[in-house]
Order: structure tokens, then sequence, then C-alpha cells
């Protein structure tokens, strides 16, 4: 059971990111969008978005360090564990509390919008859940296994684990024995990345680059002659038969 969770279910998660992203580049290139909704709804979207993503920023910039980094290289810059630690609970309280309330408004607003809610696909409402289930476990992670039921050193087990999957040595061993939240995040996580490719997350590796190359847009004026706007205007009106 240890092996299939943590070791294979993993590679099975990252696949799907990989050759989902390609095939639906491939294939679905004019559904690789946001499907924005703005047009139903923009006054509630206004204040969930930024929350949402500048918030994401933090938290994707938190699990770098976090996860991605050794606790040696910190070390080695001189920054010690206690430094470490009250700069990942107190930023990470604060993007996780922003990215909670901007997923929040933006779930209110899908479902109390009857617009938004209606286009609203089953991709997408699989991935709010997911979204959501990642966000709640996370913040039980940073504020509840640091502040409210004592310390875990997550540097030591998860992270390790992690890292080890991409060096093709996996240890599915060192999650033996984590707290829950950090397993169920840990699955919830790597559920999310599996579904990825086919929501419409897909907008996260979508820059505008080409609106560097692309041809200039030529937009021409209306004339305003009064000769040109009674031609303009007779081209709406009936035609006029000729007499017989």
């Amino acid at each position: 059971m240890t092996t299939t969770l943590w070791m294979t279910l993993p590679y099975v998660a990252f696949t799907s990111f990989l050759l989902g992203h390609l095939w639906r580049y491939r294939n679905d290139q004019f559904g690789w969008t946001t499907r924005s909704s703005q047009i139903y709804e923009s006054r509630l979207l206004r204040l969930g978005s930024p929350l949402f993503h500048f918030g994401m920023l933090g938290v994707i910039g938190g699990h770098v360090v976090g996860v991605l980094i050794p606790a040696s290289w910190t070390a080695a810059i001189g920054i010690s564990d206690h430094m470490y630690h009250v700069v990942a609970v107190s930023a990470g309280t604060v993007a996780g509390v922003a990215v909670i309330v901007g997923i929040g408004i933006l779930l209110y607003r899908r479902i109390t919008v009857p617009a938004v809610r209606k286009a609203t696909t089953r991709n997408d409402k699989l991935m709010y859940v997911l979204l959501a289930g990642a966000l709640v476990t996370g913040m039980l992670n940073t504020v509840g296994s640091n502040l409210l039921w004592g310390t875990y050193n997550y540097r030591e087990t998860v992270s390790p684990w992690f890292r080890s999957l991409f060096t093709l040595h996996p240890q599915p061993e060192l999650m033996v024995g984590t707290p829950w939240t950090f397993q169920a995040h840990g699955l919830i996580v790597l559920a999310l990345i599996g579904v990825w490719p086919y929501t419409r997350l897909v907008h996260m590796f979508s820059a505008p680059i080409g609106y560097f190359v692309r041809p200039y847009v030529v937009y021409r004026s209306k004339p305003d002659t009064a000769s040109d706007k009674r031609r303009y205007a007779r081209a709406w009106d009936s035609p006029v038969l000729p007499p017989r």
C-alpha cells in the first residue's frame, strides 16, 4: 500500500500531467483557455481573482523553498531552522488566507450567478473540489501542525520524499508515519496534478508571446462626410424598385 500511494501514484500523476498537456495542445488548442466568465459578472471577479492569483504566487513560492530546496542549502546561506520556521508560517498563513478568501469569493460567484453557474463544466467542478481540498489541508499543515497542535518538520520527511521522485530513487517509506494532514494534502495534490491538463488550469502555461511578433492591426475610421453618411444610411434601407 505504501508503494502504491507514495511511488506508483505520483508517477501516474506526473505522466498524466505531461502527456495530457501534449495531447491537449495538439488536439484542443482552441480550448486552451480559461473560458473567462467576466462577461457574465465582473464585480465579484475583480475582488476574488487578484486575491486568488497573487496568493497562489506566494503559496507556490513557499512550496518551492520548503519542498524542492533542501534544508542544508538554506542553512548554508545562514538561514536557521527557527528563522525559516517563522518566515514560513507567517508568510504561508498570509498567502494561504488570501487564496482561500479568493477561491471562496470565486466559488460563491460561480454558484450564485446563474449565467456563470451554467457555464461551469464537470471538469471545472472536479477542479474546484480538488483545489479547495488542497488549500484547506495545506492551511492545516501550515497553521495546525505548526501552531495549534505542535511543530512538525516536514523538511525531514515530505520534502526528501518528493525530491526522491525526480531522482528516480523514490523513498516512499518516508511518508509512513507523517501526520494525516500532510498525507491528505499530498494525495489531493497528486490527484490535482493528474487532472490538471484536462481543466482550465492549462492557462497557467500560456503567455501572450505572439503579441510581440504578430502583424499590426489596422483600424480605419468611418468617413464622416454628408454624402458618405447618406450612402451608408441607404445601405440599411429597403431597396426602392424603379417605376414600370
